[in-house]
Formats: structure tokens, sequence, C-alpha cells
């Protein structure tokens, strides 16, 4: 057959894999690997220590830190803190994804188990939903199984030594051998009501990047008409961003009313979701008009790209990323600041928490909008047009 004869059939075959290797890359490259290392955790050791009823000295929290922060098993990057405050302070901050907090009476709890009225001691974990889900369950999982292996371990140890004086156990002793250390759970930042299990902000953000990308290829094309017809290059270019904010505003007002309306998102406030994401959206906007007016319709690969090898990154936890993705995806991708950004919005208070991704979008935006005005003066065919056209008139 004369199709197998063609070039472009063999041609055709290298271009489609490289179009699996790149689109494989990008939507699989990030994700099929993960991992979670060195997860920050906070550990706040309040334990004071007991006697036991044979004299002997019981440090049950000491020895609880020794194994949490000895076990190479555990994914987790320890910092031991003073107080639970101090903990809850780093959980707001970003610092930590959750804690680990032993009381003051734990181990006056753990030598109870030996005396006529035992109390299992009572531990807390506290997890930050809205840092990341995928890392407090994480955090939650691990150290739930954590202490587990050490309320098992206890329950053996306190079992031997009441053994060796009593064949027969009283019932309460023998009960609170079951559970020697109770896990209470704490969810701070909870997401709220169909909120994607936390993901929103990440969904929220490639809906806008979607939006600004339609708006900048629309106005480019405007653009371009608009110089054709007579008007200089500057002034059409310059109409551009002023055009677009305008759009970008009412998109991003439309794209907050639709997740709340439409699909019952619970969010923490609606006008400070809005405004973020008219920021992000018009960061997104100078970047995409900026690469337009410099290299032409031959700019939207790269930006559909970006879109793609950015997706599987938003909604993850650096730590649960490969290096590679780390370094090479999620460190400088414009998309990533917006959705940091818009979950401290939505879930740690509003537009204050995210003042850092705030100045970055900011200085982002404002670097691509010096390209954008700088590729409004730069000579080229409009500016030919415009003299040719001037010429004609005189």
């Amino acid at each position: 057959m004369g199709l197998f004869k063609q070039k472009m059939t063999f041609v055709s075959v290298l271009l489609v894999l490289a179009v699996l290797v790149v689109f494989g890359a990008a939507m699989m490259g990030s994700v099929v690997s993960i991992k979670p290392k060195d997860v920050p955790v906070a550990l706040v050791m309040l334990d004071q220590g007991a006697d036991m009823p044979g004299g002997a000295r019981l440090e049950a929290g000491k020895q609880l830190q020794e194994q949490l922060t000895g076990n190479a098993k555990l994914p987790f990057k320890w910092t031991i803190v003073k107080s639970e405050q101090e903990a809850r302070a780093g959980i707001d901050d970003r610092t930590y994804y959750g804690a680990l907090v032993l009381p003051a009476d734990l181990s006056a709890g753990a030598a109870s188990l030996a005396g006529p009225s035992p109390k299992p001691a009572t531990v807390r974990i506290l997890t930050s939903e809205g840092a990341n889900s995928q890392a407090a369950a994480a955090v939650k999982q691990g150290l739930n199984g954590a202490m587990a292996l050490a309320s098992q371990g206890m329950a053996q140890s306190m079992l031997q030594q009441l053994s060796a004086k009593s064949e027969q156990l009283p019932i309460g002793t023998a009960k609170a051998l079951l559970a020697p250390i109770v896990v209470q759970e704490e969810t701070l930042h909870a997401v709220g009501v169909n909120n994607a299990g936390g993901n929103a902000p990440g969904l929220l953000v490639q809906i806008m990047w979607m939006g600004s990308l339609v708006t900048a290829a629309l106005l480019f094309t405007a653009g371009t008409a608009a110089m054709k017809s007579g008007t200089g290059r500057l002034s059409a270019v310059l109409g551009q961003p002023v055009i677009g904010a305008v759009i970008v505003g009412i998109a991003a007002a439309f794209l907050v009313w639709m997740a709340s309306a439409w699909y019952g998102m619970e969010l923490y406030d609606a006008a400070g979701a809005w405004l973020f994401l008219w920021l992000a959206g018009m960061m997104f906007y100078l970047i995409q008009s900026a690469l337009l007016n410099w290299l032409g319709m031959a700019a939207m690969p790269i930006l559909v790209l970006v879109m793609f090898f950015s997706m599987p990154v938003l909604n993850m936890a650096p730590e649960f990323l490969t290096e590679a993705s780390r370094d090479w995806i999620y460190s400088w991708t414009p998309l990533r600041f917006a959705a940091v950004g818009l979950r401290e919005e939505m879930y740690f208070g509003g537009l204050d928490a995210a003042t850092a991704n705030i100045a970055v979008i900011g200085s982002v935006g404002g670097a691509f909008l010096v390209l954008l005005v700088l590729a409004g003066l730069r000579r080229g065919k409009g500016s030919s047009s415009n003299l040719e056209a001037a010429t004609e008139t005189a």
C-alpha cells in the first residue's frame, strides 16, 4: 500500500510515542512513586515520670520519645517542642502537619495499672487537615500505629510485673491492660463540606488557569486583528491587560459562585477567595499574554504543558514528591503558589494567612507585565503595517 511508503507514516509513530512520553511524565511521573519522607511533626513531651508501687521510677514519656524519634520506619521529621500551645502555633503557621502530645501524667497513668485504681494513660494526636489532607492522613495513621505498638508493649510489660506478684488480676486492671494508652484525636483547620477532601484549592486554580488561558488567547487574537487594521502595536498590547483584568475578575467571581451555588462548596470567606483567585488569575493571564505576544500561538503548547505538568503536584505535600518532581516542577510552577495561597486563604483564616504567596504572585505578575509591555514596544509586523498606513494617508 502506498501509505506504508510515506515517511510521515513512520514519523507519526515516533510522534505518538513522544506525546505519550511527555504526557506520561506529566500525568504519572510525579504520582506513581509517591512515598512520604521527612513529614514535619511536633512532639510535645510533658511527662513528669512517676514512681511504681515497688519503688521503681517509670519514665514512660522519655521511653516513648526515644522509640518514636529512633524509629526509621516512621516517615516523620520530629521537632521537640515545650508546650502544646507551641505545637498548635506551628500547625497554624504551616510548620507542622500534626503533633503528638505526651501529657504530664502519662507515666502516672501507666503506673496506676499496677495499683488498685488503674487509669489508662492518654495521649493526643493533632492533625492539620487544611495544610494537606494526604499528609494529615499519613500523620494520623502513622502515629496511631506507633501508639498501638507502644500500648501493646506497655501491656505486656505490666502484665509480666503483675503476674510475678499474683496469678489473678482484678477485673479493673485486666480491662485497663487491654488499652493502657488511650489516643484522643483532634483535627485542626478542617476543610469543610464539599471541598473535594481538601483538594478544592488545586481544582479551582486549575480551572482559573484554563479560564485565563482562553482569555489571553482571545485577546491576543483580537490585538493581532487590531494591529492589522491599523492600531499601533503598543496600544493593542496595552489594551490586553486592562480588558483582561476585567474579564478575569468576572471569571473569578463566577467560579466562586459556581463552586458554592452549584456544588455546595463551603468557603471560609467567599469575597476573599474571589479576590485571591482574581489576583492568581491575573498572574496566569499576564504570563500567558506575555508569551503569546512574544512567541505567537507557538506559546500555546508550552502553556498547555505547564498546566499538565503542574496538575499532579498541586494537591500533594512536597514531602510526598520525588526529588525530581519537587525540584523540577513543584519548586517553580506558578500554579503551585496559587494553590498553596488559596489553601491558606480557605483553611487558615483568610487573605492575611496567604500574604507570602500573594507577594510571590504579585511579583511574578509584575515581571510578566513588564515583558508584555516590552512586547508592545518591539518592532514587528504591527509597526511596519502602521508605518505603511501612515505613508499612504500622507
